[in-house]
């Protein structure tokens, strides 16, 4: 028997009416506003509209009870800054890409993607029928968050640059934007690596202040307008195979609400992820046709820049293994990866090959 049902039912606690008035937890009433910080310029496609979908899933599912008022980038705090934000409690509420926030812990790595990490439906089998979940909540509690994935991107492209990459040595000396442990890899190659927000991304590629740069994909970097700067655009990444996107709250504030009000917050985040994932996939592929008719080249890095790649990730995220947390995070994903690629690659992977052959 739970301790809230003893004392409901105990003589130990006085009176039933006594013990359950004790038992039961304190929790807000009545309409509440949550402000949302978010790492997103307002309208910032696919991402701002994930941070909208999630804000309007919970008002709707709440009958009104929450409202979430919105704060883009910049206009209650900087696009890195909202996680400090919330953990504070200046706000109550954050979406963003937690691989912005490594600089915490390098574990939030692998709640948005990892360099050769998982792909979306990798993600999703580890995160709600593995330990994905408890791990990111676990996580979060060191710094005072409930956090849940809420938005994903699918699977993003290797960038925009201004030459092409025949080798590894291309690298060498590139000022490049590629956030998170992506970014710490493309430096052991040499690069000169920059975590710029995705709203003045534009400005740095087209004034020459970076040589490239990854962003998503081909519908929000068309919407973005890097096609205007350059024609070189590498259609496959190493760094960003399925990234997520995250709601975090401030714990207090969570706790502080009802049952009923923690659970929409939870659906109307995996709703929301599922909703961004198609909507990315959706939009990708007639952008991708609209930019090659604009005389956009598309291209893919050779083998010996991917097996640079690979050796680059590979010895950043042992470089963090020394963490308990990390190594534990991890050596989960890996784990959960391995398995669920097995059958993908024999199942999904096959037919889609002989789909493509078969009908051309």
């Amino acid at each position: 028997m739970d301790r809230r049902s003893f004392l409901r039912t105990s003589a130990l606690g006085g009176t039933a009416a006594a013990a359950t008035t004790l038992a039961a937890p304190a929790y807000a009433t009545g309409k509440r506003t949550l402000t949302m910080v978010t790492s997103w310029g307002r309208g910032l496609a696919g991402v701002f509209d994930a941070a909208q979908h999630v804000a309007d899933n919970i008002t709707t599912m709440s009958d009104g009870e929450l409202t979430v008022d919105i704060k883009a980038a910049g206009e209650l705090v900087g696009a890195f800054e909202v996680f400090d934000a919330v953990s504070s409690g200046q706000a109550d509420m954050y979406h963003a890409a937690d691989y912005y926030f490594t600089g915490q812990h390098p574990g939030y790595q692998y709640f948005t993607a990892a360099p050769f990490g998982m792909t979306p439906q990798e993600l999703v089998n580890w995160y709600y029928h593995g330990e994905g979940m408890g791990l990111h909540d676990e996580l979060g509690q060191i710094f005072g968050l409930k956090s849940f994935i809420a938005g994903n991107t699918g699977p993003q492209a290797g960038g925009w640059f201004h030459k092409e990459i025949n080798g590894p040595e291309d690298f060498n000396g590139l000022k490049f934007r590629m956030p998170g442990l992506g970014g710490k890899a493309l430096g052991k190659l040499g690069a000169s690596v920059q975590n710029i927000p995705g709203s003045e991304v534009y400005q740095a590629l087209s004034s020459g202040a970076i040589d490239g740069t990854e962003w998503i994909g081909p519908w929000a970097d068309e919407k973005a307008g890097f096609q205007e700067i350059t024609k070189t655009y590498y259609t496959s990444g190493f760094h960003e195979p399925g990234a997520a996107l995250s709601l975090a709250t401030n714990r207090d504030v969570f706790d502080s609400l009802s049952p009923a009000h923690q659970k929409i917050i939870e659906v109307a985040s995996g709703d929301t992820h599922q909703w961004n994932l198609a909507q990315f996939m959706n939009n990708n592929g007639a952008a991708l046709q609209r930019l090659q008719s604009g005389g956009v080249k598309t291209l893919e890095f050779p083998d010996s820049v991917w097996d640079a790649f690979g050796k680059a990730s590979k010895d950043t995220l042992d470089e963090f293994m020394d963490d308990e947390l990390f190594a534990k995070i991890r050596n989960s994903v890996e784990t959960s990866m391995k398995s669920s690629s097995s059958w993908l690659t024999k199942s999904e992977g096959a037919y889609r090959a002989q789909r493509d052959r078969v009908l051309g």
